[in-house]
């Protein structure tokens, strides 16, 4: 088993990196898990900006084409050299893990394969998978501690010669955590905001800095199951603010009703009450949102609960076919999805 510890990433990025050629980064810490995939990424030596050399897909464009890492990790680069395959939004797909398991053993010399996955649990398939293969690089991303934090804003802060007050740092450390680009950009736009200045006060912070400790895609779709219009938008500000992309929440959101069609079949087909399914196909659920998945499955039809997945389902494909309207499109659908809840 091929697995780092998180906080061990710093030392293996530029001791051992080089030495793996398949990697898959995940945790609940999105932020996080894109900032160490791009990483991961500089270390291959691949030319990030020749679109021969780098292949990025998001899971969607596996799920329409299961084939298609092999068949991209086997092509022959037209110019030749490395060539680089990241994979983004992934989660449990078993035609991913398929894929894995074979390029574990038959990996072309020339492929590099970044797999960026979101909070895969103990034993789930992607991540048991990937423990358990030799050659794959497993690197968790949770969220930062206090430590973590610290040595954040100090690198920050010493690139833009600012030193910190005990309570501004106190105060700054409240604020961030949840995930580390919005972390990062809270403190340079703190950075920014004292320009000028030799020391932060804790006033600075309290003037500039939004909280960025609690940034959650599970958040966001939790309010457009619930219906709750201010607190969707309040948490797609905060995800869109810390870089997250958009499409992560259309794809939760997707994967979040096609649990709730499942869920909602197997009540209807076995007459079984909204607390028993919850003990199984809702097993794996956070204790938090159980109540908002029974009150939906209370409140959402079958029949709707299948028509809003097929429309999510079809969101997801105009994002691939516009992606210069992505964000829009997936915001306009969330929305309409999320005042659908509200309305029943």
């Amino acid at each position: 088993m091929a697995e780092i510890k998180s906080h061990e990433f710093e030392g293996f990025l530029e001791r051992s990196a080089r030495n793996y050629r398949l990697f898959v980064v995940y945790g609940p810490d999105r932020g996080l898990v894109s900032e160490r995939a791009a990483l991961l990424a500089g270390k291959t030596g691949v030319s990030l900006s020749d679109p021969f050399s780098l292949i990025k897909l998001d899971i969607a464009d596996l799920q329409r084409d299961q084939g298609r890492l092999l068949d991209e990790a086997g092509a022959i680069g037209l110019f030749g050299g490395d060539k680089l395959i990241w994979i983004r939004g992934a989660s449990n797909e078993k035609y991913l893990v398929d894929s894995l398991q074979t390029l574990s053993n038959t990996l072309p010399e020339a492929t590099f394969i970044i797999v960026e996955a979101g909070d895969l649990k103990k034993g789930s398939l992607l991540r048991k998978a990937a423990e358990t293969a030799r050659n794959v690089m497993v690197i968790p991303c949770y969220a930062d501690d206090t430590r973590a934090l610290n040595s954040l804003i100090d690198s920050e802060l010493a690139d833009a010669d600012l030193r910190i007050t005990p309570s501004a740092r106190q105060a700054l450390l409240e604020l961030i955590g949840g995930d580390r680009i919005a972390s990062r950009n809270e403190i340079r736009k703190l950075a920014l905001y004292c320009r000028g200045k030799s020391t932060i006060e804790e006033h600075h912070v309290t003037e500039i800095i939004g909280d960025a400790s609690a940034i959650s895609v599970d958040d966001a779709v939790d309010a457009i199951l619930s219906g709750n219009t201010n607190t969707f938008l309040h948490a797609m500000q905060k995800i869109t603010s810390s870089k997250t992309a958009v499409f992560l929440v259309i794809q939760a959101c997707l994967k979040q009703f096609q649990l709730l069609d499942a869920m909602k079949t197997e009540m209807e087909e076995k007459r079984l009450p909204t607390a028993q399914i919850m003990q199984t196909l809702g097993r794996h659920l956070h204790f938090r949102r159980k109540p908002i998945i029974e009150q939906a499955l209370k409140t959402w039809s079958a029949d709707a609960i299948a028509r809003e997945a097929n429309r999510l389902q079809s969101a997801i494909l105009q994002t691939r076919k516009r992606a210069l309207l992505e964000d829009s499109i997936a915001l306009q659908t969330l929305l309409s999805t999320t005042l659908q809840s509200a309305r029943r």
